[in-house]
């Protein structure tokens, strides 16, 4: 069958079957029956938008169950004995890097600069690209290597590996469409995909929506924005019936800031914003150092001793430095307890040694712990009043999330939707611009976009070899 791309034999299948049941007497008798006008009637092209929704919004249930569950059982293993960490840390990494590296290298890392680049590919001459770094095959080594990683006791999050596999949901879906049925763009397919994951993952669906604006698209969507909007509420019910209405971090109690309050605002801002782009950079040198050791046995060395040192770390810190780190924010916020101070040093290395082995991970939700548990540190050196205390360490997630994805407007949402604190948002917002300024004294560009370049050059250069190739003169 001639199609835009290549199709996969059950995907021709799939077409087959379709085009043989409107030929049916049963599918003619039903296309008869269908009224003259319900072309104009019903939005055909949002339709399969929907349907990928309603599979993101599920995905996301079940991989955070999963999430869950593993990282318990890794956590458990560390009580039974801190020195267990040795054995089970080096096994399990070393079997999330095998497991990516074996069976498919784009579901590597966080999933979002795969998502970015293919939406960059999109309706261009390398679509056929996409099929790469989105499809099923993605979807299910994404999940075994990050629970691989979480057996381990990584510090990881599950918010852009969602991402990733909304985004090959929304593809899979845009290929198995019927020919001759009106549908949206590949690009508008891939960004609602990823707004979608957000919602889903984070229970956020305006954080969704400014993600689309600020963070995927560069195309109008202007015909499409009721269809692309609706598709991103639409995986948050799906994920809300099975996980019930609620927020990712609950209510937490902030005082009134007064006037000279700003002060601390900008000042933590600008520190955590900093903090975080300096955790971007270190991120690119290590996994760039990783790719230089081509020797695959030196390359294991390599990534046992990454392992090794991430036990270290867990042994002499403790559990706060595995896993997501929900579990410090809620301590932080809520129970005001006194952290150790090496809360925030463990979070920042923990994530830093357990992405840099190249499994699948993402930083998203490790960023909004890494900002909190340095906002209560700074809170705590400088003695600010604890009544602003909660307050301080939401501007410092905000900032090191910031730092990170160099979407202030994006982290300022999400955050708010994730605490419900809407007499905040000048605040939150203030804390995005600033944490932004000072993100770029670091880098200029996003981790996400740098990696997201590197993906496309590395596209680029495969195309050029396959052109030298096709050019050689039949001997």
């Amino acid at each position: 069958m001639k199609h835009k791309y290549h199709l996969r034999p059950w995907e021709l299948q799939w077409h087959r079957n379709f085009r043989e049941w409107q030929r049916s007497q049963f599918g003619l008798k039903l296309l008869r029956r269908l009224p003259d006008n319900i072309k104009e009637r019903i939005p055909f092209e949002a339709i399969p938008l929907w349907i990928a929704s309603i599979l993101t919004g599920l995905f996301a249930v079940l991989y955070e169950h999963l999430f869950d569950l593993f990282q318990s059982f890794g956590i458990w293993i560390f009580h039974q004995s801190p020195f267990y960490i040795f054995v089970a840390t080096p096994v399990f990494f070393l079997l999330a890097w095998w497991s990516v590296d074996f069976f498919g290298k784009s579901a590597a890392g966080s999933g979002i600069p795969q998502l970015m680049a293919s939406v960059t590919l999109a309706d261009t001459r390398k679509k056929n690209y996409v099929d790469y770094l989105l499809s099923i095959r993605v979807i299910i080594v994404k999940i075994v290597s990050s629970l691989f990683l979480l057996l381990g006791g990584g510090a990881i999050g599950r918010e852009g590996p969602t991402l990733q596999v909304a985004g090959s949901i929304f593809e899979t879906v845009y290929r198995l469409i019927p020919e001759g049925w009106a549908k949206v763009s590949q690009k508008i397919m891939l960004i609602t995909g990823g707004a979608s994951g957000l919602a889903a993952a984070f229970n956020t669906p305006l954080g969704g929506i400014v993600y689309v604006v600020e963070e995927l698209t560069k195309s109008h969507i202007g015909k499409f924005r009721t269809a692309v909007f609706s598709s991103v509420i639409i995986s948050g019910i799906a994920a809300q019936l099975f996980l019930g209405s609620y927020l990712y971090l609950g209510f937490p109690k902030i005082g009134k800031m007064p006037m000279i309050g700003l002060g601390w605002v900008v000042l933590l801002a600008f520190i955590s914003g900093y903090a975080g782009s300096v955790f971007s950079l270190i991120l690119l040198q290590i996994s760039a150092l990783r790719l230089k050791v081509k020797d695959k046995r030196k390359r294991v060395f390599f990534i046992i001793l990454l392992a090794l040192l991430f036990a270290t770390l867990v042994f002499f810190t403790g559990e706060n430095s595995m896993g997501t780190g929900k579990t410090v924010i809620n301590k932080i916020l809520f129970d005001q307890s006194e952290l150790p101070w090496y809360t925030f040093p463990g979070r920042f290395l923990g994530s830093v040694l357990t992405f840099s082995v190249g499994g699948a991970g993402g930083i998203f939700a490790t960023s909004l712990s890494s900002g909190a548990s340095l906002g209560t540190l700074i809170v705590s050196i400088l003695q600010i009043n604890p009544e602003y205390h909660n307050i301080l360490v939401l501007v410092c997630m905000i900032g090191f999330l910031t730092g990170v994805t160099r979407s202030p407007f994006t982290a300022a949402i999400l955050v708010l939707e994730m605490t419900d604190r809407h007499s905040a948002i000048f605040y939150f917002l203030l804390a995005g611009i600033v944490s932004n300024l000072a993100a770029g004294m670091v880098m200029k560009s996003s981790f996400y976009e740098i990696r997201k370049d590197e993906i496309l050059q590395e596209f680029d250069a495969i195309a050029k070899k396959e052109r030298l190739v096709a050019k050689r003169p039949v001997v």
